[in-house]
């Protein structure tokens, strides 16, 4: 059954207008948003459409400026769509900054009634979920303080705690988990992991990606306040981060014909079907492919592949002898296949070298190819921006007891 419908949502912000229909964020994305028409206008979602079923987890993934905001707001019925309609099936829990649906001047304990009430619930209702509220947030002690006295994080808390255990149909989540601990980001994740097998419907924004391959199955991609991808999360975030970067996942040599005895004349990256890309999740193999070219073949060489992380720090070096190439051999090319499960979330660069070890360099190719590694979802992912270190562990285990 469909639990959310979204038909040609658009919404039309008029910069210059006194209203204040949340006119603040206008004027605030306006510098980082493109304006489609009249320059006192902006369109912060143009012909937005798609269609949820219930106990699906959607992701909503863009920029700064996309529209991801504005979309869940109107969703939320914070803010009136200039056209269209989005149809949502059953109460509907926001978090979708701190402290949104909270009054300043009430307690804790009264805001945990105020936003029951706001969902339609009875007192009884809210009564019998008080206490999970209330564990979940930790903030006991504070329970009858004013929340204004409330620090962001505790406010936060207590919202999310709120929105997930009041068992809305639909639960919406913006980026506001950026504001707590390492430790609460993975007990909301984890909360909301159990939502999603409750079979209710979670609509999700963040900028961690991890978090969102964690725990959407399908995505979105907002530019400018339109969809320009609307499928599996992993291909939208793949498309996502590759938009707009400059560095190539390719190389090819110049045209001039090589006059080295040896040469590398092009290198492709690709996962473990022969696809090229230069995105790919952390439990996906890599294969970097180098062709080259001989005008002598040379005994002893070696190509090199050295991959080195986005702060220069070398990761590994990979070499291929090419002795059993028989003589005569002008084309041949070297696949170096990464693991899947290697590679952590980074940005790296590929340098190539052909040489003779201890003896001299026959080519040398700095930062020829670029790739990203993002997590779709391992166990680290809950705690994104912690240094784990360079490459996932290869160690084995073993836990014996003694006695």
């Amino acid at each position: 059954m469909t639990a959310v419908k979204v038909q040609d949502l658009s919404k039309l912000y008029r910069v210059n207008d006194s209203r204040s229909d949340l006119l603040r964020d206008a004027i605030v994305s306006v510098f980082s948003a493109r304006k489609r028409n009249a320059p006192d206008e902006l369109w912060a979602l143009r012909d937005v459409s798609f269609s949820l079923k219930e106990g699906e987890v959607f992701g909503i993934i863009g920029k700064n400026g996309a529209g991801k905001s504005t979309l869940l707001r109107v969703l939320s019925r914070i803010t009136t769509p200039t056209h269209g309609s989005a149809q949502i099936r059953g109460r509907v829990g926001c978090l979708l900054e701190v402290g949104t649906g909270f009054h300043n001047e009430l307690s804790g304990r009264e805001n945990i009634f105020l936003n029951g009430a706001i969902l339609g619930m009875r007192r009884g209702e809210i009564q019998q979920k008080f206490d999970e509220i209330v564990d979940f947030s930790e903030i006991g002690r504070f329970l009858d303080t004013p929340v204004k006295h409330y620090s962001s994080g505790m406010y936060m808390r207590l919202a999310f705690s709120v929105a997930a255990h009041l068992e809305p149909e639909v639960l919406i989540v913006d980026e506001v988990l950026a504001v707590g601990d390492i430790d609460f980001q993975k007990k909301c994740l984890g909360k909301m992991d159990e939502v999603k097998k409750t079979g209710r419907t979670v609509i999700f924004v963040s900028h961690q990606m991890a978090s969102v391959a964690q725990l959407c199955q399908r995505s979105i991609l907002l530019e400018n306040g339109s969809v320009v991808l609307d499928g599996p999360t992993d291909l939208v975030i793949e498309r996502y981060v590759d938009h707009g970067k400059s560095s190539s996942g390719s190389y090819t040599a110049d045209g001039s014909a090589p006059e080295k005895d040896m040469s590398v004349q092009r290198g492709v990256i690709a996962n473990g079907s022969s696809v090229e890309q230069s995105t790919f999740r952390h439990d996906e193999t890599i294969v970097v492919s180098v062709g080259c070219f001989a005008n002598k073949l040379v005994r002893g060489a070696e190509l090199r592949m050295v991959v080195r992380d986005r702060r220069g720090i070398t990761v590994f070096t990979a070499d291929a002898e090419l002795d059993s190439l028989v003589r005569g051999t002008e084309v041949f090319e070297v696949d170096f296949k990464i693991p899947a499960n290697t590679l952590r979330p980074n940005n790296y660069k590929v340098t190539l070298a052909l040489f003779v070890p201890h003896q001299f360099i026959i080519e040398l190719i700095e930062d020829a190819m670029f790739f990203t590694v993002f997590d779709a979802g391992s166990k680290y992912s809950q705690s994104e921006g912690v240094d784990y270190g360079l490459v996932f562990s290869p160690c084995e285990t073993e836990v014996r007891a003694i006695r």
